[in-house]
């Protein structure tokens, strides 16, 4: 077998193979005893069928069914022998067979770059303050304080303002016709929380129960709805209740409510939990800054069908987290423009970092793993014990050796930098 390998571009191949004469003919051979075993044939026994017979029926299925086989057979061979390992499926082109001839084909994929070496060193960096401010532990306590509030219809009955909740009957005409997709009943509302559109909002605000508004507006550009952007619309709005939300005090006994021993231990915890992600922010902040300056000192090509990849991993995750939020997201291509230069960044950037894990044989050790559990266990609440079973998947432990490498990457380069306290 004869192999030669033609690199068409940094990151596409073509590999050129010939299949030898004699195992050309002794597959079509095996091909056709088998199809005389199988082939029914009008005017001979099953199995008595001709040679040539056969070809004149089966010749075309014979060489398409023979050439896979070979393909099959041969391929991976001859990427083992000249060290080639592609990225992408193949294109093959195969040449026409013919008995007592060599089979002749092109097969052509995409490969990882060739990088002669990464520049990693002497990074400029600014790292974000990760201290929490008395005002935001205050933020975080009002949050709870809304989270177990109550509702009750305002003593003395009075009309709407900002911060109540209603309860409203809603119609809609868009463009001069009615929209069922518009319509609801006992739909809760906050007023000032930006739920309605700033027309609806404003003409509700001192709205009594039993009240009916006729609020006529525009839609904006960036509606949810696209067939709605920039059409007229009346909104049909009828206050069925009007509640005050009633806030706990922030004492002890609210704080052991919601579980604490006492206020001062819940502001505590509070204060503790902004200081973790507030730490946590930072540390992405400079992880963002190395990727964005590795990829910048360190142009190299990129594989499409890796961008390819990480772009529809990507776009999953943002519809997945938009089904969750109960949002509403672009098309399909409006989506993936939005997501490729991205993606090309990681791409290309988890590319370096390979080279670099390669070049300063940086290895994931089972220390590395068992520190990652932890970790993972700190951050999501869960038993280390539940997630080392769980993570015993060699496809989930795979995606966990993966970050705690990119991790250690990362320190290495940061060491290497000189960074600023912002």
């Amino acid at each position: 077998m004869q192999v030669n390998v033609q690199q068409l571009s940094p990151v596409l191949v073509e590999v050129s193979v010939e299949v030898p004469a004699d195992q050309v003919k002794s597959e079509i051979d095996k091909a056709y005893l088998a199809l005389q075993r199988t082939a029914r044939v009008r005017g001979f026994r099953p199995g008595k069928a001709p040679r040539g017979v056969l070809t004149h029926l089966y010749a075309d299925r014979v060489a398409f069914d023979v050439t896979q086989r070979i393909v099959e057979a041969t391929l991976p061979q001859a990427l083992a022998d000249k060290n080639v390992q592609p990225l992408s499926q193949p294109s093959i082109v195969p040449e026409k067979l013919e008995l007592g001839s060599v089979l002749a084909y092109k097969a052509r994929f995409e490969v990882r770059p060739e990088i002669a070496s990464v520049t990693f060193d002497g990074f400029a960096l600014s790292r974000p303050s990760s201290a929490v401010a008395d005002d935001a532990v205050d933020a975080q306590v009002e949050l709870l304080r809304r989270e177990h509030s109550t509702l009750s219809e305002p003593t003395p009955a009075r009309p709407a303002q900002k911060g109540d909740v209603l309860s409203i009957g809603v119609a809609v005409d868009v463009d001069g016709k009615p929209s069922a997709d518009g319509s609801a009943e006992g739909l809760p509302c906050e007023l000032g929380s930006g739920q309605l559109l700033a027309e609806i909002e404003a003409a509700l605000i001192g709205a009594s129960v039993g009240d009916k508004k006729d609020i006529a507006l525009t839609f904006p550009d960036n509606a949810a709805r696209a067939e709605w952007r920039g059409k007229p619309a009346v909104f049909h709005v009828a206050v069925k209740e009007v509640k005050e939300r009633v806030l706990p005090a922030v004492d002890d006994d609210f704080a052991k409510d919601v579980g604490f021993d006492d206020l001062a231990a819940m502001r505590a915890d509070v204060r503790a939990r902004l200081e973790r992600a507030a730490k946590e922010a930072s540390e992405n902040a400079v992880a963002e800054q190395i990727v964005a300056q590795l990829v910048e000192k360190n142009p190299i090509p990129c594989p499409p069908s890796l961008v390819e990849q990480q772009c529809q991993a990507m776009e999953a995750e943002i519809v997945q987290q938009a089904r969750r939020m109960g949002q509403r997201i672009g098309g399909h291509d409006e989506l993936h423009a939005r997501v490729h230069a991205d993606a090309e960044v990681k791409v290309r950037a988890g590319l370096l970092m390979a080279e670099i894990a390669k070049t300063e044989a940086v290895q994931v050790t089972d220390e590395d793993v068992e520190k990652g559990l932890a970790e993972l266990a700190e951050q999501s609440g869960r038993q280390v014990a539940r997630l080392k079973a769980e993570y015993r998947d060699p496809k989930k432990r795979e995606m966990l050796v993966a970050m705690i490498l990119q991790d250690n990457i990362l320190d290495i380069i940061e060491a290497k930098a000189t960074i600023t306290d912002a």
